[in-house]
């Protein structure tokens, strides 16, 4: 019956193909090739090659029965789709082959997912039943399903049990998942010596509706730099100050996990990445020892006009992770430098109250660039991006020096998407080092070498390719400004 199901969903595919509009489709972001698609999953090294799963719906751009959509890349930068790798329709899994993870084992990849029903109406959270799966794959591709491998959640009282994140710590497997007890989140932890048989071993951490939220989605628990990472997706966060503005955010704790599966923090609770567009990240350990990071770049209940050209979403560009005292810190994988075609050195100086037009344009760019805070007065000064002739439309990326901070500005960056964003710096800063990608519907802002991020999807026309830099009451100062054109690999 999977192979049928499986079969039905590529059908799907390709008939909405010739559909697909192209306006807004990511030139060098995972995209599916149409329908929808949102967590990453599934992020595993495989016989030399990387593979991405992801939450996928290849029947609209509508969120829909999870299937797992399936990608694989030798360097991080090309991608190939491969067919679908999991089908929900049996028992167990009838209404959605949730998130997961995957693992590698006597040379077989293994998939582990929340199986999930809807045992009333659909969409009703109240009334549901979820189960951990297993799949196995011999050759990387076709994925056979083994059936349920955790039935019943630990306790009594929880319903939401799911995205199981397996890795190997001390000779065996363990097993994070994401738990809601009444309004409570937790984090509960299993263990196996054969993926098959597990153990239930703790409730790692326990959290509390308020300040916590009320579940802790798409956990993730590894080792950093000498120190344990908790990461995960919270639900129902109110906003604090600048910060969980999305209606969900991803969020981090350093501490230690022990060998009794109790997580200690070391730390306060922190935001991943301050965009409008981040969730349900997920890493993985490359060969070479990095730890590797991929998101879901879209926020729910948020403006999704590629739903109208028959496709959805978006993954984060993959991004290193390293450890700075209590922070993590997220720089671009060094992979993505092949992504460069062509190299422009430009030279802005000081703009004085005033837009300055730069000899330049694009959708598909990389930028790098300082900001001089010491030699500038200005109130606000910085880049206004993917720009319309008469700016109406256009995305600021600047320095606010009364608050300041640096803000990502997508009030006028077209169909439908709005708001702003923003991060600390530091008192005493003289200068923010920039590093910026923009896609055909999407930037990414890393800020003094990862210190912050910000994700944000933007949809201007595909005309709007301006680039001005501008300065408001007084003088701003750029430093020299590094810019490539990137590929369009046609993802």
């Amino acid at each position: 019956m999977h192979a049928a199901l499986l079969d039905q969903a590529h059908r799907a595919i390709e008939k909405t193909l010739a559909e697909r509009g192209n306006d807004f489709r990511p030139a060098y972001h995972l995209a599916p090739p149409a329908g929808w698609m949102n967590d990453p999953n599934g992020l595993v090294f495989f016989r030399g090659e990387y593979h991405v799963f992801y939450q996928h719906h290849p029947y609209s751009a509508q969120w829909g029965p999870m299937h797992w959509g399936h990608a694989r890349s030798r360097d991080l930068v090309h991608w190939e789709h491969l067919p679908i790798a999991l089908a929900p329709g049996d028992a167990y899994d009838r209404d959605g082959c949730f998130s997961g993870s995957a693992v590698v084992a006597d040379d077989r990849l293994y998939l582990i997912y929340t199986g999930h029903v809807w045992l009333g109406a659909p969409g009703d959270d109240q009334n549901i039943r979820q189960v951990q799966c297993l799949a196995s794959s011999s050759d990387g591709v076709s994925f056979h399903k083994h059936g349920v491998v955790i039935e019943t959640a630990p306790e009594p009282g929880i319903m939401h049990f799911r995205d199981p994140k397996v890795w190997r710590r001390g000779g065996q497997w363990w097993m994070a998942l994401g738990a809601r007890r009444g309004d409570d989140p937790q984090l509960l932890l299993y263990q196996s010596d054969d993926l098959q048989h597990w153990e239930y071993l703790s409730c790692a951490l326990q959290g509390q509706r308020q300040p916590d939220g009320y579940m802790w989605e798409c956990p993730d628990l590894f080792e950093l730099d000498g120190s344990d990472v908790f990461l995960y997706s919270p639900q129902g966060l109110k906003p604090s100050g600048h910060d969980n503005w999305n209606k969900f955010q991803n969020s981090y704790r350093i501490g230690l996990l022990d060998d009794r599966g109790f997580f200690s923090e070391c730390g306060k609770v922190r935001e991943l990445d301050h965009g409008h567009d981040f969730y349900a990240a997920q890493t993985l350990l490359a060969p070479d020892g990095r730890r590797l990071l991929w998101a879901w770049m879209d926020m729910w209940d948020s403006p999704m006009p590629s739903q109208a050209h028959h496709w959805c979403g978006a993954l984060s560009l993959p991004r290193e992770l390293s450890r700075d005292g209590e922070r993590l810190r997220m720089r671009p994988a060094r992979e993505l430098t092949g992504l460069r075609q062509s190299l422009r050195s430009l030279s802005i100086g000081a703009v004085e109250s005033a837009d300055c037009l730069l000899d330049e344009r694009g959708t598909l760019l990389e930028f790098e660039l300082t900001l001089d805070l010491a030699g500038s007065t200005a109130e606000r000064f910085g880049l206004a991006l993917r720009c319309s002739e008469d700016r109406q439309e256009r995305t600021l990326v600047y320095f606010d020096a009364m608050a300041r901070r640096l803000v990502l500005d997508r009030q006028h960056s077209g169909a439908g998407v709005s708001g702003v964003r923003s991060v600390p710096i530091a008192a005493g800063q003289t200068r923010i080092a920039l590093r910026i990608f923009l896609d055909r519907s999407s930037i990414e802002v890393f800020v003094d070498d990862g210190a912050y991020c910000l994700s944000s999807r933007i949809y201007p026309r595909p005309d709007s390719q301006a680039i001005t830099a501008f300065a408001i009451n007084g003088c701003g100062a750029f430093g020299e400004v590094s810019l490539w054109r990137l590929a369009d690999l046609g993802l």
